[in-house]
């Protein structure tokens, strides 16, 4: 006997053939050619926040019917219980609220972006007396009073990190880390900025140089070493100086030894505390070599606010504000339920008045 055929339910396209799965939003803003945000805007029916052409929402709506897009209901009983609040956190040992604190872009385009997707923010200062874990082993659970939190700073637990991620709870960091797994973050393209400012140091003549960086794993500190070897792989050679306290090991002493050996160019990390840079500048001062008569000095990133008065050093600068709004649209995709991906943000490579040829170069 044939089977009685199932009618569709009115309102709702039937599923693509062959199709196991549930659509998801992410394929719909594909189809429609709009953000995952604004998909769930459209489909939430919600009015507030950014406005949206009635174009946009009759694409967004015909692309959910073409796909038979049905919203999954535990996702909506969850959506229901958001209270609209994003959480930020902060690793350094003050909060980063200064106009001249180097994290402050960040916060502005936090802000910016959370404004205009209807967010409040709450920033969670506890670490302020003494860096990350100074409140104890549970110092991060108060963030769960948010719907998902955004993280600043290169050390951060990553134990505390872990198990957020491991039940669910949305973080997204602002920095590229490795740990824990399935952290997600989003980050400038560190490595291709450095091996831009090293090829523009070895278009100057330089083929030794030296990198000066802090001593420690964080990823953002490794991606300016890999630029920096790539950028001389064909044409020069380079070493690493790496110091847990680059202002006491980084001496006039050890500059003039670098630059009696062939040296002729000095590069340094940026980091949120600026020891390198203020170390490199210290030293060649102390050491009575003029730059970049005597040698160019090359900084991977921007200076630190008690330097920005000094030459505008060659380098690179992190376009932070850009980095703030890309990890709130991350971090509101998560609180959505939906996928979350940012490709890396590049940085604006700097000319700055801290290089130049290598000394004796206009004898050849």
């Amino acid at each position: 006997m044939e089977e009685p055929r199932k009618r569709a339910r009115p309102g709702r396209s039937p599923a693509p053939a062959g199709r196991t799965a549930r659509p998801r939003q992410a394929e719909v803003a594909r189809l429609a050619g709009v953000s995952q945000a604004t998909v769930s805007l459209v489909l939430a029916d919600k009015r507030q926040g950014p406005a949206i052409s009635e174009e946009t929402r009759r694409k967004v709506l015909e692309a959910a019917r073409s796909l038979g897009y049905v919203p999954d209901p535990a996702a909506r009983r969850l959506a229901a219980a958001r209270n609209n609040l994003l959480g930020v956190f902060s690793f350094t040992a003050t909060f980063p609220t200064d106009v001249q604190h180097s994290y402050y872009p960040f916060l502005v385009g936090v802000e910016r972006e959370a404004a205009e997707r209807g967010y409040d923010l709450v920033l969670f200062t506890g670490s302020s007396t003494g860096g990350a874990g100074a409140a104890g082993p549970d110092a991060l659970s108060r963030v769960r009073l948010a719907d998902g939190c955004l993280f600043l700073g290169r050390h951060a637990p990553v134990e505390e990190l872990g198990r957020l991620v491991a039940d669910g709870f949305p973080v997204v960091h602002l920095g590229r880390r490795d740990e824990p797994a399935g952290l997600h973050w989003v980050g400038a393209d560190y490595v291709s900025a450095a091996r831009e400012v090293v090829g523009h140091l070895a278009g100057l003549g330089h083929r030794r140089m030296v990198l000066i960086r802090e001593d420690d794993e964080a990823p953002a500190s490794t991606d300016r070493e890999r630029g920096f070897a790539e950028g001389l792989e064909a044409v020069g050679h380079g070493s690493v100086f790496r110091s847990a306290d680059p202002e006491r090991d980084l001496t006039p002493e050890r500059l003039r030894s670098w630059l009696a050996d062939g040296v002729t160019a000095f590069v340094a990390e940026e980091t949120d505390t600026g020891a390198a840079w203020r170390a490199l500048r210290r030293a060649a001062a102390d050491a009575g070599i003029e730059c970049p008569r005597d040698a160019s000095l090359a900084l991977l990133g921007s200076p630190p606010a008690d330097l920005a008065d000094g030459p505008e050093p060659t380098g690179f600068d992190i376009p932070r504000t850009r980095l703030g709004a890309a990890a709130v649209r991350m971090l509101a995709a998560l609180v959505a339920g939906e996928e979350a991906t940012e490709p890396l943000v590049a940085c604006t490579f700097r000319p700055g008045a801290t290089s130049g040829p290598p000394p004796g170069a206009e004898d050849h």
